[in-house]
């Protein structure tokens, strides 16, 4: 079969389509023909080695690597212990995460059954396969966290805020993976949203649901906004800690991406500051299936690729500013 794979760590053009071995299924799992491959950051994290984390946290590697850990296709084989799918069922997951062996830039796929759900009707496999990771991350942080391993990053197990009206919640970075699905998802709850991009994102932000918006080169939310209960911030960075003037006493931050935060000041103002490492869970991803399959959620597709241009999604993705989803094509 044909997948991506890279020999060395490096940028975009170290992503090389080329033949491989078809793998083969074990116990608990199903062999899937892929037919889109949703990108996301642990993928390009990985292509580069893993730098984003510091010295002492970074996994050994061993090469060649196929990325990838979303997916949408079609069951061509099952193990048999796997209950609940059959070939020729249409499905999408997010394949063993945490961890590097999703291998989902790939025409085929042994997939964990139990990180797999069937694809809603409705959605076609381009959108199906842009859900998974950025949906369960929103999913986990803001609805139901599914289990009780402690962040890697605080050390402590997250607990989701109930959200409901009468609670006000800030998106930064409202536009991307995560971001997007965190606006449907308040939204979903009944909150009120105020979703924070740049302003060519208003138009497709205030259809998910978004209640205010902002426009971040014109104006800064934390000039503007008070007493939310709740900011994810998808963005993160060094001056992430900014938008706690906009929290209420008792609020939530929620960090999607690195950030630091003076513990003084937070405690100071009763914030709670929790972040997940988000983790592959098929019945949390039932859900959302059938949140997409009612129209309450929906996928944003920024650009697709074909799967031997995958080096080119990655450059796409280097360029920030992205609405939703980037998905590679591999069947027709």
């Amino acid at each position: 079969m044909k997948a991506i794979q890279f020999r060395e760590p490096g940028g975009p053009e170290v992503l090389q389509y080329d033949e491989v071995p078809a793998p083969a299924i074990g116990p608990g799992e199903v062999l899937v023909r892929v037919h889109a491959a949703g990108i996301n950051p642990p993928d390009w994290y990985l292509r580069e080695g893993m730098k984003v984390m510091p010295a002492e946290m970074r996994p050994k590697l061993e090469y060649p690597l196929i990325p990838g850990t979303d997916m949408s296709g079609v069951v061509e084989g099952v193990a048999p212990d796997v209950k609940g799918f059959a070939v020729g069922d249409e499905v999408f997951g997010m394949l063993r995460f945490p961890g590097f062996d999703g291998r989902t830039y790939a025409e085929y796929v042994a997939a964990p059954a139990s990180d797999l759900a069937h694809k809603p009707t409705g959605v076609d496999h381009v959108e199906a396969a842009g859900a998974p990771m950025a949906a369960l991350t929103a999913w986990q942080y803001l609805i139901d966290l599914g289990h009780d391993v402690p962040s890697p990053f605080t050390g402590r197990v997250h607990r989701p805020v109930p959200l409901g009206p009468g609670m006000t919640v800030l998106v930064n970075g409202a536009a991307g993976g995560v971001g997007h699905f965190a606006v449907q998802l308040a939204k979903w709850k009944g909150a009120h949203v105020i979703a924070v991009a740049s302003g060519r994102h208003e138009q497709f932000l205030r259809k998910l649901g978004a209640d205010e918006f902002i426009d971040y080169t014109r104006t800064r939310a934390e000039d503007v906004v008070r007493d939310v209960d709740l900011v994810i911030d998808t963005v993160g960075g060094p001056d992430s800690s900014r938008l706690l003037s906009v929290l209420k006493r008792g609020g939530t931050m929620l960090p999607v991406f690195f950030a630091q935060y003076d513990p003084e000041e937070t405690a100071g103002r009763d914030i709670t500051v929790s972040n997940i490492q988000v983790r592959s869970d098929g019945f949390q991803l039932a859900e959302i299936g059938r949140l997409l399959h009612e129209g309450t959620l929906q996928v944003g597709v920024d650009s697709t690729y074909p799967l031997p241009e995958a080096h080119s999604a990655h450059r796409r993705a280097a360029q920030g500013h992205i609405q939703g989803k980037i998905v590679l094509t591999v069947a027709p």
